[in-house]
């Protein structure tokens, strides 16, 4: 049986839209009842399909210019919770992931301008213990972003 059925995915792409909408909208454009939609949306957020409703902030738009994806090797893999629990202290640093290959963390993060960026790196990134090294790319600008498509 399939996760989502249709319906599901209709509030889905109503809530993508605008993730504000009232859910009597949603019910009316879906010609659904309101207590469908409230019910629908309270199991997806049960379920742990969505996670949450929250701005999209536009980060160049508040002062910050510049970002980075940020491959870090560890001395020990087994450090991961701790040094991952001190990259959480650190506000510009906005992603966080496990991956494969020549990393075991691959952070985004986002800066004002190349000083606070180079301050980002050397004295907070690389100070944190059990960080082997790290290995930048800057990025030049988002082509495109969203969801999976349903």
């Amino acid at each position: 049986m399939d996760v989502l059925d249709e319906f599901d995915i209709k509030i889905i792409k109503e809530l993508e839209k605008d993730g504000r909408m009232a859910y009597s909208a949603i019910a009316t454009t879906l010609k659904i009842s309101n207590t469908m939609v409230h019910q629908r949306i309270n199991r997806l957020f049960d379920q742990g399909i969505i996670t949450g409703i929250k701005p999209i902030i536009n980060e160049k738009k508040i002062g910050y210019d510049w970002g980075a994806f940020t491959g870090i090797t560890l001395n020990k893999d087994e450090d991961s919770s701790r040094i991952i629990d001190e990259l959480k202290k650190i506000p510009e640093v906005t992603e966080c992931y496990y991956i494969t290959g020549s990393f075991t963390l691959y952070i985004k993060m986002i800066a004002r301008d190349h000083e606070h960026m180079r301050k980002l790196l050397y004295e907070k990134i690389d100070t944190i213990p059990g960080i082997a090294k790290t290995d930048s790319m800057i990025e030049l600008g988002c082509a495109f972003k969203r969801n999976i498509s349903l």
